[in-house]
Formats: structure tokens, sequence, C-alpha cells
């Protein structure tokens, strides 16, 4: 991204220099000098879970907005529920708002800073008959809320006295009561065409240890009061949210109006990013974890940004995504296709070439001198000018892939079979000349001839060969573990619930790599050749022992998709 604190530049997205409807919003806002000319938004993850590539989309345009107009972005934790909070996810969101490159600077905040104060405001909500204390269970409440077209009921604590409310939520928040004997509700309106607004909850309690204040409080504010108190106090102006709150924003500013607050915040609401093949909620990703579907958050097959992080992703292609989308007012379904085809374009430009086998079957070249080692130049990156070359070791020994060879090959196979030339990529052009077998009948080597004249891949007379294979010297191969990834969820009729994809990780074991690719640190990216982009695995992989996870494939079916539409 290429963020400008112009005001009255206008970003620019792929294909298009029209704002979309939240950057209108904002920029119309500045023209009419409306909040003194601020832009401030916030993001505001509750950490109950890690994030994934849908929060992506929302820090990127949270944090994107506020650079693109020379404004602030806070980083603020909604952290007023005990039950289901932790440290960790606290520390991996930061972390991941990191790795996608911003940066809040000192504006790190929490719901759970504003407790004392939130309290007031519901104090205030009290006095102003505005509020009250319900001692309906939970199950009674939702039975008297009505439906669509039938008005609710009112409870039969809702005209309690001032005072009594006053004291009985003094006496639960002093811990007085157990949980669900009562709960505060906002006094609005029963009747209300907007079911948000029939009398929501706004505090109830709960006996249980908060990750930042301890046991300091048994008395815990609903998410809709939180929120936007903890805007306006801020000094949020544009409080951005997916559209599952559209329905809330009428509570968002009815809150906001009934109280003393130090500045008014706006709602806007824009579509979620749903991705085919792929889960977008927390609790359902949460349940992987638990159950052990998944070897973690941060398993490779996940959605998180730590599950991409480990499985290659860079944050320059997430971005990217991210701003190919758009920002859109309707829920529509996104194929992954398209988030892989931003990755390829990145990893393309930036990953370089290594040659690994990964189902290796050996070929001794009879022709080569037993014992000779040759280094033979080869590219980092053909895409890249200045990322060089680097010694490859080549020798009579070496690996090639299984399914490079056919006894009997197919018309349109111009890899190796027998009495076929084939180029051996950087090297020589091979022949092969006699197929070995097991007494089981299973192929185990393969014995070619080499041409001498041919090394670096041409010959003097010019000779052509439609097949190149990638090798690896089996005197100098390092054995690897490789993962190769498929989608979380197998392929689903429309309107058909998707399962989970049996075949989602494969493990292969004895996979032969060239010496260079066991020193790649752990995170490191690179494209094994003609396999498709794979990274060092972050957690497992070691110089003894190395285990790479394959990020995404060569092949790109969006890139096809894209060549017919502009045909």
């Amino acid at each position: 991204m290429n963020p400008t604190k112009d005001n009255n530049s206008k970003p620019e997205s792929e294909g298009t220099a029209q704002l979309d409807f939240i950057r209108a919003r904002v920029a119309d806002d500045l023209a009419a000098g409306r909040n003194d000319g601020r832009v401030h938004t916030r993001f505001p993850p509750e950490p109950n879970g890690y994030l994934h590539i849908g929060h992506a989309k929302s820090i990127c345009l949270n944090f994107g907005i506020a650079a693109e107009y020379g404004g602030l972005c806070n980083l603020r934790f909604d952290d007023s529920n005990p039950e289901t909070e932790d440290m960790e996810y606290v520390e991996s969101i930061k972390e991941d708002v990191r790795w996608l490159g911003f940066d809040w600077e000192d504006r790190l905040f929490h719901a759970s800073d504003y407790f004392e104060r939130l309290y007031q405001f519901a104090e205030e909500l009290i006095g102003k008959g505005l509020a009250y204390v319900d001692d309906q269970s939970e199950e009674e409440i939702r039975a008297t809320r009505g439906t669509v077209k039938q008005a609710g009921t009112p409870s039969p604590f809702r005209d309690r006295p001032t005072e009594e409310n006053l004291d009985l939520f003094r006496r639960m928040r002093a811990g007085e009561f157990p949980d669900g004997a009562h709960v505060l509700r906002a006094k609005i309106d029963m009747a209300a065409p907007n079911m948000k607004m029939r009398d929501p909850l706004i505090y109830r309690i709960r006996h249980a240890s908060h990750y930042r204040t301890g046991d300091d409080w048994c008395l815990y504010p609903m998410y809709d009061f939180t929120h936007c108190l903890s805007d306006a106090l801020e000094g949020i102006t544009h409080s951005i949210c997916t559209l599952e709150f559209e329905n809330n924003r009428e509570l968002y500013d009815w809150i906001i109006e009934h109280l003393d607050v130090p500045h008014v915040p706006k709602q806007y609401e824009f579509a979620r990013l749903n991705l085919s093949r792929t889960l977008m909620s927390k609790r359902k990703l949460l349940k992987l974890v638990e159950d052990g579907v998944v070897d973690g958050w941060d398993d490779p097959r996940m959605p998180t940004i730590s599950g991409l992080r480990r499985r290659g992703y860079t944050p320059e292609a997430i971005r990217a995504f991210c701003d190919r989308i758009g920002v859109a007012k309707r829920d529509s379904e996104v194929d992954v296709a398209l988030l892989e085809f931003h990755l390829r374009e990145d990893l393309n430009k930036r990953a370089p070439r290594f040659m690994a086998v990964i189902e290796p079957l050996k070929v001794v070249i009879t022709t080569y001198p037993e014992g000779q080692v040759e280094d033979i130049e080869a590219d980092n990156n053909p895409e890249d000018e200045n990322a060089g070359t680097r010694m490859v070791p080549f020798t009579r020994e070496i690996w090639i892939e299984r399914n490079d060879f056919r006894e009997e090959a197919p018309k349109k196979f111009f890899r190796l079979s027998p009495g076929r030339e084939v180029r051996l990529k950087h090297a020589y052009y091979i022949t092969c000349d006699e197929v070995v077998k097991d007494e089981n009948g299973e192929i185990v080597e393969l014995r070619c001839s080499h041409d001498p004249e041919s090394r670096g891949g041409s010959t003097p007379d010019n000779r052509r060969v439609k097949g190149t294979l990638h090798w690896v010297s089996a005197h100098h191969a390092v054995e690897a573990e490789v993962r190769q990834f498929d989608h979380l969820l197998a392929e689903a009729e429309e309107g058909v619930e998707p399962e989970m994809n049996p075949d989602s990780k494969q493990v292969l074991t004895g996979c032969k790599v060239e010496p260079a690719l066991a020193e790649l640190g752990p995170g490191t990216t690179c494209q094994f050749m003609r396999q498709g982009y794979f990274v060092a695995d972050s957690r497992d992989s070691t110089p003894e022992s190395p285990v790479f996870n394959r990020t995404v494939t060569l092949r790109d079916s969006w890139a096809k998709i894209e060549r017919k539409i502009k045909q």
C-alpha cells in the first residue's frame, strides 16, 4: 500500500480512482469541516480468539483510511467479557497488526480501561429514568421480547423507582448477588420495530476474573454499551463496523444521545469478507482448535493471520487482496483463488528458486565420471535482476521426480521415457537407456547417458527437446519433510453446507532437496521449481531436519479467468 496524507487526494484501488462509499463519506466530512477536520478510526477486536483474513480487511480499512487522510487509528481491545478473553489473544492480535504493516504508535487502549467511566454512565442513565434493574431470568427476558410482527411485553420491574434501581445496581457492583440474579436494561421501547431497541441489556453480573482487572469487578457492561462509549471517550470520528452491526447503529446513537459524552462518533457499516472453502467464524475456528481437528490457531490450513503467515503468505499479498476486493455494502463470497492470485503475484517477484524432489526416483548417468562433482550455475530468480545466482552440485547419481518418468509414455508426455532425451535444468541433456526394477516390478532406478556438449542446456547443433526436469544430486541431497495443504473445506454444491476436507493435509517424508534449502531460515518462502511456492516451517524446520509447507501451487485459476474476461 502507498497511503498518502494529502486530504484532497483520492486513494486509487486497482483499475479505478473512484472512492468507495466509506472513503467518500470521510472526504465529504473533511470538505464540510466536520469533526474539526479530524479523521480518527479504530480497530476494535475482542480478544477471544486469533484474527483471521476477514479481520485483515478491517485492519487495512481502518488503518488505511487514517493514513490516507492524515488521521489516526487506535488499536482497542473490546474486552468486557471475562469468560472468553485471554492475554494470549491480545499478544497474537498485536503481532498480527504489526506484521500486516500497521502501527498504532501510542494509541493502544482497552475497554477495560473505561470500566469505572462506563459504570458512571450507567448510573447517569438510571438517574435520568432511562435504565432499570430487571430481576427476570435471561429466558424470561428472551420470551418477552416479542417478534418482528409482535411487540414485546414490558418487564414487571420496568417502572421501578430510580432510587431503588440505583441501590440495586450498586449492590450488584458490590457482589451481593449471584450471576443471573439481576441485569441492567436500557428503558427505550418494547414496541420498537428494531428489536435491538426493546429495552436491551447493558450490564450483567459475572463472578469471573478478568485477565486485566482481576477480581475488581463482578459487573460487566455489554458490547453495545461499551463500544459506542469507548468510541466517544477516544474521540473516534468514523466508527467502521461490519454489516452484522447495522441494526445496532440505532442503539449506538441512542446511548450517545442520552449521555453527556465528550465527543459524538458516527457508525458506518461495510460488508464483511466471506471467503470460499474456509471458515470465517472465530467460534467455529476455536472449536477446530479445541477438538484437535487442526494443530492450533497457526495451523497453515487455518484462515487466521498467524496460520497464513506460517503457510508463507506475505503481508504485501494480503494487503493487495484487501485493496482489490474493495469495500461494499452487501455481503458476498469472494473466491479464494483471488487471494491465491495476489500471493503468486507477490512471490513470483521475490521468492528465490530452488530444486526439490518430492517423490524421488534415482537416476544414474552412466556416461558421467564416477566421483566427479561439478558446480552448476543456477539463477536465483529470473524475475529479479538483482537476485544473482548460486552454485548447485551435479554428480553421476541424481534424483528426479517419479512422475517425470513413464515407461509407456502417452502422446503428449514430454518428460523422460525409454529412449527419449530431456534437459536437466541448468545442466545436461540425458537419454534413458535402461529401467531397473525390483522383485515386485517396481521401478527403482533409471540408467541414462548424457551429452557432455549440452552443459547449460544447449548443444552445438542446437537440437531441441521439449522436456525440462528439475533434479538434485543424490550425494548432496538433504532429506526433508514436505507438507502439502489444500482448502479447509471440501467443495460443496450450492445451498449445501460444506464439510471438512479430509485431504486438507498431506505429509510427505523422504523428499530430497538441494543443500541451499536446508540453510533457509524458518519462515523463509521460496519456489520449488515446477512444484509451487513453499515456506520453511516457522515452528518445526531445522537445518538438520528441514520441514517445508506448501504455500500455494503454481497453477493459477484466477489468472485464467481474468484472461478470458479480457479476451
